[in-house]
Formats: structure tokens, sequence, C-alpha cells
């Protein structure tokens, strides 16, 4: 209410009853209470939102480190040569492992590895795009692992939601992805940047007939690979001897050109020991990549000699890539080696003094993991044992 109040003076001024002051606090507490009631809700609608966030991110990183190291352990079972029952149960182990040592929502979670809802994928990629689907057609050039994190109801338990119980909501699903993958069809090595290794090839060939009797079941078992050093005995590996061992197909072969024409015993040496550089590609002029029919022409040079004998010695039990020729024309100096393949060796004995026909350079099969490689496509074989390291794909 209003009251009229005449002054002395005859003002008259207006003046509220306390009354209408209690209204007032009573509106603007009602007001308040809303808001506050408003403000509270955002807050708790963010606080979900921040959590179920905060969840995606570990799923992320739990998903990746499965992926990973799933993909590594495929790196490992491929260098073995494992059956295939063994390499996927070593991958689903591994890639179990690794998601059990991170933790979504303060709980590891357990991956499904049998049944069609696995959440372990293994198989081959036609590339390392983000929508390349995983298949079974080994043709394929890239070998790959997706494994999936879920938090459901079915799986491990839906990401727990605390505000929104007050509208019925107690959690929330969750799946995400991760793919690793690696290139096992390598057609070629691009220069390596400055400063990073250089590309571990021997600048030897091996002629193809060799290489697929070995395959075939030819070559030798003298020497073994324990792990940490080659004693003799058999391995149940087959063995080559890199050095020639006469003249034409098989056995004619030598060393080939990475780099300048007539390379010298210095730096076949070096690459020997230190693998080829970005200076001996400059040097060669031209890409070491198999062109789009699956060769390329090096040129060669005498043969293996004595001069690296101590050089090959020290790189015993090591492993190298080395050009596989399918004909060569010419000799020495003017050989031309017509490479289509690449494959992977390891170094098992080395013995250049004495007579020709005891001289050797006995290498077998093995897989190894190469930077700097260039990924072939799926129309043919450009490589054997030659794997690339294992990247996250998405």
């Amino acid at each position: 209410m209003i009251v009229h109040l005449r002054e002395s003076s005859g003002r008259t001024r207006f003046r509220l009853r306390p009354s209408d002051h209690r209204r007032r606090r009573g509106a603007a507490l009602i007001l308040a209470a809303f808001l506050m009631a408003i403000l509270v809700g955002m807050l708790a609608f963010s606080i979900d939102i921040g959590y179920i966030a905060a969840s995606r991110t570990e799923a992320h990183r739990t998903a990746d480190a499965a992926a990973l190291s799933g993909g590594w352990q495929m790196v490992d079972s491929l260098r073995k040569s494992e059956q295939p029952t063994t390499l996927q149960q070593n991958v689903h182990q591994v890639a179990q492992q690794y998601a059990g040592q991170n933790v979504v929502c303060s709980h590891s979670p357990s991956l499904a590895v049998s049944g069609d809802n696995t959440d372990i994928t293994l198989g081959y990629m036609s590339s390392l795009s983000h929508s390349a689907p995983i298949v079974n057609n080994a043709n394929n050039p890239f070998r790959a692992v997706r494994v999936r994190i879920r938090k459901t109801q079915q799986a491990n338990g839906q990401v727990p939601l605390y505000f929104a119980r007050i509208f019925g909501q107690t959690g929330r699903d969750l799946t995400v992805e991760s793919t690793a993958a690696l290139a096992v069809q390598i057609k070629g090595f691009s220069t390596p940047l400055p400063g990073s290794s250089n590309i571990d090839l021997l600048p030897f060939a091996l002629d193809l007939q060799t290489w697929n009797a070995m395959k075939a079941g030819g070559g030798t078992d003298n020497f073994r690979w324990t792990g940490s050093g080659v004693t003799t005995g058999s391995d149940g590996m087959r063995e080559m001897n890199l050095y020639p061992q006469g003249t034409g197909s098989p056995g004619n072969r030598g060393t080939v050109d990475i780099g300048g024409s007539n390379n010298s015993t210095n730096d076949i040496a070096r690459q020997i020991v230190h693998g080829i550089s970005s200076e001996d590609l400059a040097e060669l002029g031209k890409p070491l990549v198999l062109d789009g029919s699956g060769t390329m022409i090096l040129e060669g040079d005498t043969g293996i000699s004595a001069g690296v004998k101590d050089e090959l010695a020290s790189i015993i039990g090591q492993e190298r890539v080395i050009p596989i020729f399918s004909s060569v024309q010419g000799n020495g100096n003017n050989a031309k080696y017509n490479i289509c393949q690449w494959v992977g060796v390891r170094i098992l004995h080395v013995k250049l003094t004495g007579a020709m026909n005891q001289k050797q350079v006995m290498v077998q099969p093995t897989g190894l993991v190469v930077k700097n490689v260039i990924p072939g496509d799926s129309t043919r074989v450009w490589s054997e044992g030659i794997y690339s390291p294992v990247v996250l794909v998405k």
C-alpha cells in the first residue's frame, strides 16, 4: 500500500508500507530459486558430459595401446613364420594384456576374442585410408589389427552418469575403435631424412632361381641362429651362399651399385656396416623402387671380394635386405641386373679366403622391420620378409 505523507513545506512524498517490502523479497527469492535450479541443472549436465568425454579419451588411449601392441606382436609372429592360428592367439593375448593395463572409468576393460562379436579383428587392408575395411584377402599389401573398446550393458558396463539419474538415465553406451597396420609388400625405399637411420640393405644381389630353390627345400642347413649368436647345426631353416660360385644363371651374382657408378671397396664396406645413405641414393640418380612392371635395373661390379670380409664378419647374426634379380646381362662392371624383388636375410657365416669353391657368405631368410619403405600394391609379390614399422591408421 502507498501512504501519502504531506510535509510542512506542502510537498507530498510517498512511502511503501512494510507489507510491500515483504512481497518484493518473496518474489526475488522465488526467482533466485528458479535460476539456481537451472544453474544446478546446467552444472550437472556439464559434469556428466565432461565425464563422458574423459571416458572417451581413456577408451581411445586404451584402444590405441592395444592395437599398437597387437600390431608389433604380429610383426614378431611374422618374423618367426608362425602358423596363422598361433599368430592370431598371440596377437589376441598381447592386445588383451595391454587393454587390461589401461583403465576406462576406473576399470580395466575386457575384450571379446571369439564369436561373431569379437573386439579384435585381424586381416588385410588395401590402403592406409581411414575408410579401408579389414578383409581376409591376403593379396592386400597391409596387415592390420583393429581393437574395439566397449562400455555397454553387454560389455564392461555403461559409462556411469551421476546427475542425469534424476531424469532416469543411469549410464551411456560408449564404443571406440583403433586400427594399427604395417606394410608387408615393399616395392622400394625412399630417401632417409637428414639425421635418420640408413636403409639396412646389402649391395649384393641373389638370383631368383636360387631363392626359389631354397624355398622349395634346396640349399643347406648347417648353421643355427640362437637369438644371441650363430652356431653350427641344423635349425630347420635353409641357407644360401651369396658368394658367386660360377657363371651363368643361377650363380652369376655379385655386388650392385647403389650409389655412384663403380662403387669403390670403401663404399661397399661402408654400406655393409651402415646401410644405404641418402647420399648414396642421390648418387644413384633414380628412385630405388621397382616400377609398375615390378622391375628395375642396377649396374653391377666385379663381385664380392676379400676386401670386405671383415665388414661382413662384423654383421654376422644381423638382418639385412638384399635385392633379387631375375636376369643379368654383361659381366663385372658392365653387368646389368634386372631386380624383381626385395627379401630379408640374416648373415650366418663368412669365409672369403682359400679356394674359390670354399668361399661363403651364408644367409638364411628372415623377417625385419625397415624404415623409409615404399609400400607396393596388391598386383604382385614385391618383397618377402620385409615389414614397415607399425602405425596407427585410425
